[in-house]
């Protein structure tokens, strides 16, 4: 067998090596995530304190809101330190932790936007049976079964990539660890580990895609046949935003885990899209559109005001 010089680190390229474009894309992508953070703890907290929140909709959007400030915090701050960083390193083993956190959380959102799209069909073509079939045990078996497929995925995906032994170059041509950045590294054969990850992102991606797209062409249905064009505006707003979110995310995250990757730079926009922008969009949009949850982000503001006066 021969000698080989078993690397230890990679070097995470980014998104430019011009300094005065690192330090813009530092700015930019910092208020970036800032603004994901807040919006997402806010979304959180108020769903946890209004009572008028407490219903399935709302639960599955705090899980969201949750998943969002993860996935965010797993590549931004390392995004952030390399911008500013003339050594852009990062161990083997906090690569693969990275994308072991990133596949499940990024994985779990994926199937939470199948339930939550199993929601908003149970609301609007079955709103009378609405309260009874969406009772709390099944919201909370869908969370968990998200969360369960999540996991198991992320981990037979991250448990093989320690088959593989990188002893090549360690430029990954990227800005975070995605497994399919990591491949063309190996000086092992990675043909398993691309079958196995493709295979698991189609299946489990396009299953998960069929049901959201079987729950929004019964929506559409029923809206057509709402006689009233103000009922239908408001029906349509009521779902606009989760099929926003999921063309977006869905979209992306299948060309850049389906497709081979070719470490270009379109691969790394969109993996912006999915894993920055996303996370961003998400309680923008379901906050600023949602009157519910204006009321009670309202509601909890002169609460504390009245508390504090």
């Amino acid at each position: 067998m021969k000698n080989v010089s078993i690397i230890t680190e990679f070097v995470l390229l980014g998104l430019s090596s011009d300094s005065q474009l690192q330090a813009l894309l530092f700015v930019l992508f910092l208020v970036i995530y800032l603004l994901t953070l807040m919006g997402n703890l806010v979304m959180i907290l108020v769903i946890r304190v209004d009572s008028h929140l407490h219903i399935p909709m709302y639960f599955f959007l705090g899980h969201l809101s949750f998943l969002d400030l993860s996935f965010s915090s797993v590549t931004v701050p390392k995004m952030l330190q390399n911008f500013l960083s003339l050594k852009k390193s990062i161990s083997v083993l906090g690569c693969i932790t990275q994308s072991f956190f990133f596949t499940l959380f990024g994985g779990t959102e994926a199937r939470l936007l199948s339930a939550m799209a199993y929601d908003r069909y149970a609301a609007i073509c079955h709103p009378l049976l609405y309260s009874v079939v969406m009772n709390r045990p099944l919201c909370t078996a869908m969370v968990s079964a998200a969360w369960v497929m999540g996991f198991l995925n992320s981990l037979v995906n991250n448990l093989f990539i320690h088959k593989l032994h990188f002893c090549g170059s360690n430029i990954i041509s990227h800005f975070s660890c995605e497994l399919p950045s990591l491949f063309p590294l190996s000086c092992t054969d990675p043909t398993a580990n691309k079958l196995l990850l493709s295979g698991s992102s189609a299946f489990l991606g396009l299953l998960t895609l069929s049901l959201i797209l079987f729950s929004y062409s019964r929506i559409i249905s029923a809206i057509l046949s709402i006689r009233f064009s103000g009922s239908q505006g408001k029906a349509f707003s009521t779902c606009s935003s989760h099929l926003t979110v999921v063309l977006l995310f869905y979209g992306t995250a299948l060309f850049r885990y389906i497709c081979p990757p070719s470490g270009s730079s379109l691969e790394r926009v969109v993996s912006i899209q999915y894993s920055v922008i996303t996370s961003l969009l998400n309680p923008v949009t379901y906050s600023l559109k949602n009157q519910e949850v204006k009321a009670a982000l309202q509601r909890m503001l002169r609460q504390q005001m009245c508390s504090s006066g």
